[in-house]
């Protein structure tokens, strides 16, 4: 049953409401708006910034360069905003979101403090019915939906959670106002990649640190610096190849991988490629060799040498086997990065509690109970408990199109897209860096550049051939849905339970969401869809 819709204020129609003011939505109104269009976006939080306004936990930052991840689209602001160090913090690249919307007069279309509830098309009208939280109900030509794929936290469902009595916090909900552990007893729930972040520095103040890992993760050191004055410059004067190269490569960062197998190599000239990729840092040595997520054989050469690492790093071998992963290749789960988060369990006061041999029975208003009969005394408790990644924040918005179908149904057996673009039944209503594209295994600044500058020659485009909608046709989505899944089921990335396969929350279809064929590859096959006049889409005036 769908929600009823208010009548819409206003007799104009927008051209376009955008959903979100991430920075894909950022850069949808920019652009959308210079090319002449009516545009509206509607955010949910009290400021700009999407992820980067909630991920406020100790020890965020972005595991992509700084340099890389950010705006392209225009000269100068790549030439005046200086970033401080390799991978830029939270605070920081709020800041840089913040200058951009100031920069380009941005604000005056953004309404905050908002949450659209509804998004129902008329089919009659041939437009889109946009109502939010606060009573308002606007129509408009297109939707373009810029949720992000990790913006949605994930609450797990463990008897008597709510029943805690001191703080709780979810890293993907941190309080603005700053929270001091000093002296406390505090436990964390995961070891993704905001635990692996947040706890070295929970650490550092708290008396007692509690970490209850159920699976444990690769992650690797991210090699942080300041930049300095000459970085800077250097930067900047190769920013042109930079983004040549990253809109080739396989993630969207000017990094290429050795040319040969790590199978093919010495084991001294293997062994210097996975040295050189460590130095570089972060989710960069995934990309050492370019069979690591194509060949066991060779993804075990590089689980091996990460072994090493981290047995070097911790000082009871006993907790560095639990912190080993056997469940999964090397990568085939998101690599995290991580400063000092091996080491800090050689710390008198971090503990390591491994669920899987003794899992959590319940919470109780002063601690976890596990199953071995221990109680676990906390003051504070910290949720690392990640997303409902990929479709978790377009679910919970009622999206109606033809024949009254709504998108939870369409996608109730798993996301299906054309392109990770367009939905059969969801005409001129278009999704960006979700399902069907690549998504998070890409530099997400860049992949929002690249789908919304998709989707606003497909506008324009429209217009050109007399046209009022377009949708993907139910052959094409079929094809795109088998396209994704050959290519996924012919690399390691299957092999393991991670939030690509949405394998975090129960009940979920077990169906790898991104396109894994690499973003090079992906801008090619799109831009050539463009190129070529839409094969695939349907049109009507």
């Amino acid at each position: 049953m769908t929600t009823p819709v208010a009548e819409p204020t206003g007799s104009t129609p927008l051209d376009a409401v955008v959903v979100g003011a991430g920075f894909a939505g950022i850069y949808s109104l920019y652009r959308l708006r210079k090319d002449g269009l009516s545009v509206r976006v509607f955010e949910a939080a009290a400021g700009v910034g999407g992820v980067w306004y909630w991920n406020r936990y100790p020890g965020a930052r972005c595991d992509v360069e700084s340099v890389d991840y950010s705006y392209s689209f225009d000269e100068d602001l790549q030439q005046e905003w200086n970033w401080k160090e390799k991978y830029a913090t939270q605070p920081e690249i709020l800041a840089y979101m913040e200058h951009v919307v100031e920069r380009f007069d941005l604000a005056k279309d953004i309404t905050l403090n908002t949450r659209v509830t509804d998004i129902v098309f008329d089919e009659d009208a041939q437009l889109w019915a946009v109502t939010t939280d606060t009573g308002e109900s606007v129509r408009a030509r297109f939707v373009v939906l810029g949720l992000g794929p990790l913006s949605n936290s994930n609450i797990p469902n463990i008897p008597g959670i709510h029943d805690f009595a001191g703080p709780m916090l979810h890293t993907g909900q941190w309080p603005h106002e700053p929270v001091d552990f000093t002296g406390q007893r505090v436990g964390v729930i995961g070891t993704g990649s905001s635990g692996i972040q947040s706890i070295p520095e929970i650490a550092k103040q708290a008396a007692k640190l509690t970490v209850f890992q159920r699976t444990p993760n690769f992650s690797v050191p991210a090699g942080n610096r300041p930049l300095t004055d000459e970085d800077r410059a250097a930067q900047k004067a190769d920013y042109a190849e930079r983004r040549r190269l990253s809109r080739l490569s396989g993630g969207g960062s000017p990094h290429e991988t050795h040319l040969k197998s790590a199978l093919e190599v010495s084991d001294e000239e293997r062994r210097a490629v996975y040295e050189e990729w460590w130095r570089k840092g972060g989710v960069l040595f995934s990309k050492a060799f370019p069979d690591q997520f194509t060949s066991i054989e060779a993804n075990d050469t590089a689980r091996d040498f990460w072994v090493e690492k981290v047995r070097a790093k911790v000082d009871d071998p006993k907790i560095a086997e639990l912190l080993i992963p056997t469940s999964h290749p090397i990568g085939t789960k998101r690599i995290c990065t991580d400063s000092g988060y091996f080491e800090t369990f050689n710390r008198d006061n971090v503990e390591l509690v491994n669920l899987r041999e003794s899992p959590i029975e319940r919470i109780d208003a002063t601690g976890v109970v596990t199953a071995d009969g221990r109680h676990h005394d906390l003051d504070a408790l910290v949720l690392a408990t990640g997303y409902d990644a990929m479709t978790g924040s377009v679910k919970k918005i009622n999206i109606v199109g033809r024949g009254g179908k709504t998108l939870n149904e369409e996608w109730s057996g798993g996301a299906r897209t054309y392109l990770g673009l367009g939905i059969e039944g969801f005409p001129n209503l278009f999704n960006l860096t979700g399902p069907g594209s690549p998504s998070v295994l890409a530099n997400m600044v860049l992949h929002s550049e690249l789908h919304v500058d998709w989707v606003a020659t497909a506008i324009a485009d429209l217009a050109d051939r007399g046209a009022v909608l377009m949708e993907p046709t139910h052959d094409a989505v079929e094809g795109w849905v088998e396209e994704c899944r050959k290519r996924a089921e012919g690399s390691l990335m299957v092999k393991a339970d991670s939030w690509y396969l949405g394998a975090n929350i129960p009940g979920r279809p077990r169906v790898f969401m991104p396109f894994v064929g690499g973003f090079g590859v992906y801008g090619e096959i799109i831009n050539k869809v463009a190129a070529d006049g839409y094969p695939g889409f349907a049109f009507s005036e």
